[in-house]
């Protein structure tokens, strides 16, 4: 992927005619539909077909279940005609080759389906695959039989793969307007309980009623109005978002500030007034997504900004919780002095910031790999800490801690799991200090400092940057960050159990941070909304409880996705991105340079 903008093609290449329809690359098309069929054999054994079926796109027309699969088709037929525009190098216009090409790349895909239908029916292999089972032979076949199923799902592969070469054929605004299309009627199923939630807290049931149908899904008047309405806002907004945001990217000094603190004032009224007209579900849901953007945003600073992979970060989350947990409950083991919620927060960050320290000194110095599989260790050492009946009498072994008051707010208030709006509230509230923290710490002598490291550790020692402390810093401060997200948690819950800060919860936030945009606050705040939102935590639900059992492969899907395609993130950080990509941009940079030496060449042979 480049970030420079892809060469206009030249004139002989632009005038090119249309490559023959069946002048295709088998090969390639082989290969691609091999892999694709795979893949469809592997979702539907991993049962995902089935569980989501239940889960409506539009009612009667799709369902989640056989969405799953006609990704893949869609997918391999668009890809299967990709061509990479280089200066020099011969473009051919997308024509009717991309539709053959698209079409039998997605019989081939669709051919895995059909094979694992006539597996099936013929041979029983349910003890060693659990979901090789008549319920998704039935799925596959639409009740219909084996033989309907071999047909179907090739005729619905090509038409697919023939439509995935088709958005190539079509202009850029045109494919712009079909995906906005698709995306909307795609949120609006995942959001239903959200919306249906607003829509009650502001008296539109009505309206709703007419989008969504009683069992779930869209109604097809609704898909088509939604369709309609996304297709004219993306005509009509066509490149005025851009246009805004290039326009306030220009802006310098005072004028830029006044139109970025507008954006942040416009943001902190809709996340105030959200959830006075939501509902205790979708509070609960903003609760649960606040506290991984603080545990999120701390880990940013340890990875993202100082480049330090650290998979034991939970151990902090832990510390933070138990420590309040300790200092607040009057029920915990051997200390209680049941102290005011903020000011016992003091002791949590000062216990926590030493803990950060005692677990940054020693593996300070060492690097990459080394690294993460000490810090992990540490990380796993906590909870075994814990959990253990040495120290029982202090933290209550396998048992916990429980029966742990609100927080209480200054005596006015107390922040409880029994009212997750308050809860959100001071989530909000700690999120806003950890932001501004984060951004001024980020523009700050230690933020470049710790931007130094992470491009390279030895340069940045030979420039004089005491590495060993800058690390140490982003160690603590990460460490405290995540304290008050393990503080505010202790209150929510009402207990803590060594259970609640397995490793996954580590893995799952290195996940959101990747995902977001490694550096980039804004980028760790949409991942963690995306994937905490729609997907939930590793206990915690989220707005597709149907994909509950299938979180860590969705996320491991994800996190290979976006080290190939997109490393620096869904909101990617400007330097970040440039650090990635800047072998890539050399070399376009030598690409034009060539073909302007050539170019230069040829002229003067002519003259």
């Amino acid at each position: 992927m480049s970030l420079a903008a892809p060469p206009e093609p030249s004139s002989a290449s632009a005038d090119a005619p249309p490559r023959p329809p069946f002048a295709q690359d088998w090969r390639r098309i082989a290969r691609m539909g091999a892999i694709g069929a795979f893949g469809q054999i592997f979702i539907s054994l991993s049962n995902m077909p089935v569980k989501l079926d239940g889960r409506a796109i539009i009612e009667g027309v799709l369902s989640l279940g056989y969405l799953s699969l006609v990704v893949l088709p869609l997918a391999a037929g668009s890809r299967v005609g990709h061509q990479i525009r280089r200066k020099g190098v011969p473009f051919h216009r997308p024509g009717a080759h991309e539709v053959v090409g698209g079409a039998a790349c997605g019989a081939l895909v669709g051919g895995g389906l059909s094979l694992l239908a006539v597996l099936i029916a013929n041979f029983d292999l349910r003890e060693p695959l659990v979901n090789w089972s008549p319920i998704l032979a039935d799925l596959l076949a639409f009740n219909r039989g084996t033989a309907f199923a071999v047909v179907i799902w090739l005729a619905v592969g090509a038409a697919v793969g023939a439509v995935g070469g088709l958005l190539r054929m079509v202009t850029p605004l045109a494919r712009r307007v079909l995906w906005t299309m698709a995306l909307t009627l795609f949120g609006a199923a995942v959001l239903e309980s959200l919306t249906t939630d607003l829509a009650e807290g502001m008296g539109i049931e009505a309206l709703i009623d007419w989008f969504y149908a009683p069992r779930g899904g869209l109604t097809i008047t609704g898909a088509i109005a939604l369709a309609a309405g996304s297709g004219v806002l993306a005509l009509v907004g066509r490149g005025r978002i851009r246009g805004a945001k290039v326009r306030i990217d220009a802006l310098e000094g005072p004028a830029r500030n006044r139109a970025q603190g507008g954006l942040i004032l416009a943001t902190a009224a809709v996340l105030v007034i959200l959830p006075m007209f939501a509902g205790k579900l979708t509070n609960e849901l903003l609760a649960n997504v606040g506290l991984f953007v603080l545990l999120a945003l701390g880990l940013n600073i340890v990875v993202g900004l100082a480049g330090i992979l650290d998979l034991g970060y939970v151990a902090f989350f832990a510390v933070g919780s138990y420590s309040a947990a300790v200092l607040t409950a009057a029920a915990s083991p051997r200390i209680n002095p049941e102290l005011p919620w903020f000011v016992a927060l003091i002791g949590v960050v000062i216990l926590t910031g030493l803990v950060g320290l005692f677990i940054g000194a020693p593996v300070i110095r060492m690097r990459g790999d080394y690294l993460a599989i000490v810090t992990l260790g540490f990380g796993e050492i906590i909870r075994l800490l814990f959990l253990s009946d040495w120290l029982s009498g202090w933290f209550g072994g396998s048992q916990g801690i429980t029966n742990i008051p609100g927080a209480e707010i200054f005596g006015l208030a107390e922040v409880a799991g029994t009212d997750p709006r308050s809860v959100f509230y001071l989530v909000l509230a700690f999120c806003a200090i950890a932001i501004y923290v984060s951004w001024r710490l980020e523009r700050s002598r230690i933020g470049r400092a710790w931007m130094a490291v992470r491009e390279d550790e030895t340069v940045a020692e030979a420039m004089g940057i005491n590495t060993v402390n800058v690390k140490l810093l982003a160690f603590v401060v990460g460490a405290v960050l995540g304290s008050f997200s393990g503080a505010i948690f202790s209150a929510k819950v009402g207990s803590v159990f060594p259970a609640s800060f397995l490793i996954l919860v580590s893995i799952v936030i290195l996940v959101v941070v990747i995902f977001g945009g490694m550096g980039n606050i804004v980028g760790v705040i949409a991942g963690s909304a995306v994937l905490i939102g729609v997907l939930g935590g590793p206990k915690q639900p989220g707005l597709l409880a149907e994909f509950s059992e299938f979180k860590l492969l969705i996320y491991g899907a994800l996190l290979v996705w976006m080290m190939l395609a997109r490393p620096e993130g869904l909101i990617p950080s400007v330097r970040r991105t440039r650090e990635l990509h800047q072998e890539e941009l050399a070399q376009d940079a030598w690409l034009r340079g060539q073909t302007e030496d050539e170019h230069v060449e040829s002229s003067e042979g002519r003259s």
